[in-house]
């Protein structure tokens, strides 16, 4: 019996590990973050956007340090690390998306360079809300 809850435990938390986004609060005693934390996937926008108006009403600019996001407010200043190779850029949401199916960020195309992403073109990262 006792082998069987082991068994039961383990599997609940193997499930638990497996999800695609994880959002968890940031230490509270972290003077630069605010709390919004997840982990998932990472693609990028570039040249065929560049000029046309973002979900904030301003022009996408594939140069700058930007990204989307489907919920965070518009002007929410984020870390994103790559966790392919621990690099890390500060973006700021102006637009929304991602529209793919398990990615929850979409950089411009400066961002993507800065995390060395351009050439994989969707990579595993870590979000953090700065304040």
């Amino acid at each position: 019996m006792r082998r069987i809850l082991l068994l039961l435990a383990t599997l609940a938390f193997l499930h638990g590990c497996g999800s695609i986004q994880n959002i968890s609060p940031i230490d509270p005693a972290s003077p630069e973050t605010s709390g919004y934390r997840a982990e998932g996937k990472a693609s990028f926008y570039g040249s065929r956007h560049h000029g046309r108006k973002t979900a904030s009403g301003e022009k996408f600019n594939k140069h700058a340090l930007t990204a989307a996001h489907r919920t965070l407010p518009f002007g929410t200043r984020v870390r994103v690390t790559n966790l392919r190779n621990h690099k890390s850029v500060v973006v700021r949401i102006n637009d929304r998306g991602p529209y793919s199916r398990g990615r929850v960020i979409d950089l411009s195309e400066q961002a993507a360079r800065e995390l060395s992403m351009t050439r994989a073109g969707v990579v595993p990262v870590e979000i953090v809300e700065l304040k």
